[in-house]
């Protein structure tokens, strides 16, 4: 009997991790993989996907919990559900990788490459002046939806074309980068 009670203290511990695990990632924290060039070179896709740098896929962790608690911030990496247009503007839909550029009630303009939020110039260090297209236009942000913009704006199909993301559609900001390993900040 002591044997059998062993095994069954085993696969109990085991069960429960298991458990604990696919809890926390469905609730808490969840992979994601970065597949386009979009957030080049902030986060990495591989090649030989035109205009990526790296030979691995950046892998990331979001933390599905936080906009529970808090507001989304201007210049947070988020991972969220894009809209249907994505599909049709980008020939992809599903979860994207994006930089947080507007907040509701946001009057954003792009002239030249730059962007100004609500007639302040907005300062993004993480775009490379080569990554800049030299589109123009000019957006307000829906009550309740946010405004993505990828780092390699160049190369990125975003809310410029797709247009502002719902709250609801939001799963929460990237913590950090997980994979590969040289890549951990």
């Amino acid at each position: 009997m002591p044997r059998l009670r062993k095994v069954i203290d085993w696969l109990v511990t085991i069960a429960v991790a298991i458990g604990v695990v696919l809890v926390f990632e469905a609730e808490v924290a969840k992979p994601y993989r970065v597949p386009s060039p979009s957030m080049e070179p902030t986060l990495h896709c591989a090649k030989p996907t035109p205009y990526c740098e790296a030979s691995y896929d950046d892998r990331v962790i979001a933390n599905r919990l936080a906009y529970r608690f808090e507001n989304p911030k201007r210049g947070q990496i988020v991972v969220f559900t894009a809209p249907a247009k994505a599909r049709e503007e980008c020939g992809e839909g599903g979860t994207y990788v994006k930089r947080l550029i507007g907040l509701p009630g946001d009057k954003i303009v792009e002239r030249e490459g730059k962007i100004w939020i609500n007639g302040k110039f907005l300062r993004e260090p993480y775009v490379k002046p080569a990554l800049r297209d030299m589109d123009s236009g000019y957006w307000v942000v829906p009550k309740g939806h946010y405004f993505f913009m990828g780092d390699d704006r160049a190369h990125s199909c975003d809310s410029r074309q797709w247009g502002s993301v719902p709250r609801s559609s939001l799963i929460g900001p990237v913590l950090f980068t997980y994979w590969p390993p040289s890549r951990w900040f």
